[in-house]
């Protein structure tokens, strides 16, 4: 039987929007891949300047933000009537409730849409795998999070994050491009430390860490580190790989370094003073976890977020993880000799717009939903981990 027979092509589709903190994915529901991934910026109208979606001073800042993205997104790429659709948010775990309430407000009194549901983003991830247990790991921009989820349930307990990921790579190259960096012209090579702030922009910054860095093997990541952080001899580096050129708008050429290529990741993988890192997180994380749930959860990693897609990141976290389970702090806590690590069917940068595209396919989405009438009967949102039929319908509907 074919997966789409019985359905009315007539029928509007349901709008799956996900806003990151670094890029915004949007797509229809039932879709193998969003429609659209573009930043998560507009033009604001006070500072009449580009500004990230998340950087905002006022309630009344965001909302004109998200109007003028939805605008974007549903009438330039999707190129769809919002009135009366369905939508699927994809919500992170650390989503604030004044971005999820202004976000619902702009939909159902702006656009007018019909029902909107807002799906935790690791509960859906899991959705790809066809699992309702899993230790997701979120790697995305602003920060890692770890949420263990057993029978649909997440653990909250076992909830670990860190600020460690895409943008604390990107202060990394930029600093190291201010002190090692140069800059070659037509007519001359000079040390790019004072012009070279303003050529070296987030966007210039991101595209050498994707274009360029790479996370480099375990035994050379434990010499890096033993050097940079503990202090070791200089001598005891290994080669760095080539240097490579990366050319810039104005036509001159910035050299990155081959240190700067392998030893920017390392950021993710270096412990603090309090010996964290997101290694450290994983099995932190399985430490706050029931005992009977370990072990099932070990075998079921999903890793997903850009910033996991640099080239190494599995084979280096799988070391550093089976190395980490070695020392007698994890060893005598935890049951699991290995973790299994799943491939999800798509790339890590929209894996949970995937589950919420599958979320919005099921039948029962009108049950789960929060429709527009309600939601101007109640002005609130109910919260994610809290979610009621009864709140979901109307009073008049219910018999005293």
């Amino acid at each position: 039987m074919p997966f789409f027979e019985g359905l009315s092509i007539d029928d509007p589709k349901v709008i799956i929007l996900d806003i990151g903190a670094a890029y915004t994915k949007c797509g229809l529901a039932g879709e193998t891949g969003p429609r659209c991934i573009i930043p998560s910026h507009v033009k604001n109208a006070r500072r009449s300047e580009i500004v990230n979606i998340w950087d905002y001073s006022s309630v009344g800042e965001l909302y004109e933000n998200l109007k003028d993205l939805l605008y974007t997104l549903i009438f330039r790429h999707l190129l769809v009537t919002p009135k009366d659709r369905r939508v699927v948010v994809v919500e992170s775990l650390l989503c604030p409730s004044e971005f999820r309430e202004t976000l619902a407000k702009v939909l159902f009194k702006h656009y007018e849409v019909g029902s909107v549901l807002f799906a935790p983003s690791h509960l859906v991830a899991l959705l790809t795998l066809g699992t309702n247990f899993g230790l997701v790991v979120d790697v995305g921009f602003q920060e890692t999070v770890v949420v263990p989820v057993y029978e649909g349930i997440p653990i909250m307990k076992g909830w670990q994050s860190i600020p460690l990921a895409g943008k604390a790579i990107q202060s990394r190259i930029k600093s190291q491009l201010l002190e090692h960096g140069t800059v070659s012209t037509a007519e001359q090579q000079h040390q790019a430390v004072s012009g070279l702030k303003e050529t070296i922009t987030d966007e210039v910054l991101e595209d050498i860490k994707v274009r360029c860095c790479f996370i480099t093997e375990y035994s050379r990541g434990q010499q890096i580190q033993e050097v940079t952080m503990r202090g070791g001899h200089a001598n005891k580096l290994p080669p760095p790989p080539p240097d490579t050129d990366y050319p810039l708008d104005d036509g001159s050429v910035l050299n990155v370094s081959g240190r700067i290529r392998e030893h920017s990741g390392e950021v993710l993988f270096e412990q603090d003073n309090e010996e964290t890192s997101i290694a450290t997180l994983l099995l932190d994380s399985l430490v706050q976890c029931p005992l009977d749930t370990r072990k099932p959860l070990a075998s079921n990693v999903l890793v997903m977020g850009g910033t996991a897609m640099m080239p190494g990141f599995y084979h280096r976290l799988q070391l550093e993880l089976s190395n980490l389970l070695k020392k007698p702090v994890y060893a005598n806590q935890l049951g699991v000799k290995q973790f299994r690590f799943h491939k999800a069917p798509a790339k890590e940068n929209y894996t949970a717009w995937l589950g919420g595209s599958l979320i919005g396919a099921v039948e029962t989405l009108p049950l789960k939903s929060l429709s527009r009438d309600v939601y101007l009967q109640r002005g609130k949102l109910p919260d994610w981990c809290c979610v009621d039929s009864d709140f979901l319908t109307d009073e008049k509907s219910h018999k005293p």
